[in-house]
C-alpha cells in the first residue's frame, strides 16, 4: 500500500470530506471485481495467501518462507498472478512442496474451500494455476499469429474463439447510427450450451453484489455533492450501473465532460480497454482525486504564455508557430 499526503484537505469543507469519503467507499466496492476481470482464479489465489500470511504457523526467517512473501506481494501489487506491464504469468520462488505445506498449515477455516471441497482437492486444483508454465501464462495475447481470446487468460471469454467473438459484435453494430455504443464494454462473452450470450456488469446481473454497493456509496454521495453538474453526472452513473445500457453511460460520460467547476473528481466504471486483446471489454477502475488549486494556478500561468516560451526557445523558426 502507497500512502500520499493530499495537500491541503484540512481546507476542504466539511461537506466535500463526506463527498470524498462516499466517493472512496464506492472505488473500495469495486476492488475484487478488478481482481477476476484480470484472470477467474485470482480471488482465489489471493484468498489462499492472505490466509497463510495471517497464519502464526509461519516460520518469518526461513528463506523459502521470504520467496513465498515476495511472491504474495508481486500478486498483491499486480491484483492478480499476472505481471501489470507484461502480463506474463509469474511463478513463485519457493518450491511447490514447501507452498503446499503452507496450505496444509493453514486453518482450512480461512481456506476460500467450495461446498464439501477438501483441502487436498483445492490444493490439486490451484497448484497448478500457480506453477503450470503452460497454463494461463498470458493475461493479454497480442500475437496476431495466435487465437487472442483462446490464448488470453483475462476473464473477458469463456468458451468462445476469436471468430465467434468477432461475429457476435459484428451482428450487433449499428452501422447506420452516428452515435454508436462501445458495444462490449461493460460485459463477459460465454457460450451456454450452443447460444452465445453476453453476461452484463450491472446491477441485478454479473458482479451484481459489489456493483450494488457501488450504487449505494453513490447515491450518499449525490445528496452531497458540490454543486448541479456533478450531481447530474453521478446520478446518471448510477443510472448506468442500474440498466447495464451503454446509451446511459454515454449521456453519463458527456455529463462528466461538462463538470469543469468541481474540486473533487471522480473515475468509477469500466473505462480503459487495453486489458482486452480485441480492445472492447472496460476494467474496472475507481480513482477519486482532489484539484490542487496552488498548482492549478502555476500551470495556468505557463498556459497563458506559452506563446511567449515559444517564441523564446531555441528551436528552429520553422517549427514554431
Amino acid at each position: 500500500m502507497l500512502r500520499y499526503k493530499v495537500e491541503d484537505f484540512d481546507k476542504l469543507s466539511l461537506q466535500q470530506k463526506e463527498l470524498l469519503y462516499y466517493l472512496y467507499e464506492a472505488a473500495l466496492c469495486g476492488r475484487d471485481i478488478t481482481w477476476d476481470q484480470n484472470y477467474k482464479y485470482n480471488l482465489t489465489v489471493r484468498k489462499i495467501l492472505e490466509a497463510i500470511v495471517d497464519g502464526t504457523n509461519n516460520n518469518l526467517n526461513d528463506p523459502e518462507y521470504q520467496k513465498f512473501l515476495v511472491y504474495a506481494k508481486r500478486v498483491w501489487f499486480s491484483s492478480g498472478i499476472h505481471h501489470h506491464y507484461s502480463s506474463d504469468k509469474f511463478i513463485p520462488e519457493c518450491s511447490k512442496d514447501y507452498f503446499i505445506n503452507l496450505i496444509k498449515k493453514t486453518n482450512p477455516e480461512k481456506l476460500p474451500l467450495m461446498n464439501n471441497e477438501s483441502v487436498d482437492n483445492m490444493i490439486s486444483f490451484i497448484i497448478p494455476i500457480i506453477y503450470d508454465t503452460t497454463l494461463s501464462v498470458k493475461k493479454v495475447q497480442l500475437d496476431p499469429s495466435k487465437d487472442l481470446v483462446l490464448s488470453s487468460a483475462v476473464n473477458f471469454y469463456e468458451g468462445v474463439n476469436q471468430a465467434e467473438v468477432t461475429s457476435f459484435y459484428e451482428k450487433q453494430t449499428d452501422k447506420t447510427s452516428k452515435t454508436p455504443v462501445m458495444q462490449g464494454l461493460n460485459s463477459k462473452v460465454v457460450k451456454e450450451g450452443d447460444q452465445i450470450v453476453e453476461k452484463k456488469w450491472m446491477v441485478g446481473g454479473m458482479y451484481s453484489a459489489a456493483i450494488e454497493k457501488i450504487v449505494f456509496w453513490l447515491e450518499k454521495a449525490v445528496t452531497v455533492a458540490e454543486n448541479a453538474a456533478q450531481k447530474e453526472a453521478l446520478e446518471k452513473l448510477i443510472k448506468f450501473y442500474k440498466t447495464g445500457d451503454l446509451k446511459d453511460f454515454d449521456e453519463y460520460c458527456i455529463a462528466w465532460v461538462k463538470d469543469t467547476e468541481s474540486a473533487i473528481d471522480v473515475v468509477n466504471g469500466f473505462i480503459e480497454v487495453y486489458q482486452d486483446p480485441l480492445g472492447r471489454k472496460g476494467s474496472f477502475e475507481a480513482v477519486v482525486s482532489v484539484k490542487d488549486m496552488e498548482a492549478s494556478k502555476r500551470i495556468a500561468t505557463i498556459g497563458a504564455n506559452a506563446q511567449w516560451f515559444e517564441d523564446n526557445s531555441s528551436i528552429l523558426p520553422e517549427h514554431k508557430k
